[in-house]
């Protein structure tokens, strides 16, 4: 039997956005640009009105584990373009608009201008700065119930490199963590899978009760990302 105009597999494969080449541009770009134009996080983040497609990986990381409670003090590390602001914002009532549940903080750091974001402090600072402790701290009003981080380093376009330069700023967003968390606290950071997080895991063991590593179902499948999410902050 002859198929049909216009069967399933035609039309799925009419629905990409083709990009076409472009003088000057390079292939990875093209195929960046390709990826971009037919990813359905990126569409879904337009329609949502998310900053970027990263902010569902804090909310399927946050439907699984529950760190943002409403009242919570929240510290977002690296946090342009905000898109994990926008998520928290509701979840931990920074607005008040749940009247009957407590009204949280979030405090989103960056070492660039961020537009604002209602209901959340957008500053630039540099977190590895002496004292920059003590003034989130100062303008979260206290200690952190959750620090949260999506930070990359930028790349060298050498995978191993790459991939340490990012390990060592998990780890110094850990040891951040560790200076303005509240006891019981939670600890959020993206770490790239290969090996060289062992001592990494180690330290978030001895610090906290419950340490998990997880990959949301929004991380892109040939991404090599994943989360740790750290539980538990033994003080």
């Amino acid at each position: 039997m002859a198929k049909e105009k216009g069967s399933s597999g035609r039309g799925l494969r009419d629905l990409r956005t083709r990009v076409k080449s472009a003088k000057g541009r390079r292939l990875s770009s093209t195929l960046w640009l390709d990826r971009q134009l037919n990813d359905p996080y990126v569409v879904r983040a337009k329609k949502d009105g998310y900053r970027g497609r990263a902010a569902y990986k804090i909310l399927e990381l946050d439907d699984k584990y529950r760190f943002l409670m409403p009242g919570a003090r929240v510290v977002d590390l690296g946090c342009a373009p905000g898109g994990w602001i926008q998520v928290a914002v509701p979840r931990i009532n920074a607005l008040g608009t749940r009247k009957s549940k407590e009204v949280g903080t979030i405090l989103g750091i960056d070492l660039q201008e961020v537009d604002p974001i209602p209901g959340s402090d957008i500053r630039v600072l540099d977190f590895l700065d002496e004292g920059a402790d003590d003034l989130v701290k100062e303008w979260l009003g206290g200690k952190a119930d959750v620090v949260m981080s999506d930070m990359a380093a930028s790349s060298s376009g050498h995978k191993q490199t790459d991939h340490l330069r990012i390990i060592n700023l998990c780890e110094a967003a850990a040891y951040f963590a560790f200076d303005v968390l509240e006891e019981g606290g939670t600890f959020v950071a993206k770490v790239l899978a290969g090996g060289a997080e062992g001592d990494l895991q180690k330290l978030l063991k001895e610090k906290f009760t419950k340490v998990a590593n997880v990959k949301p179902p929004s991380s892109r499948a040939d991404s090599s990302e994943k989360f740790v999410v750290a539980m538990g902050f033994r003080g």
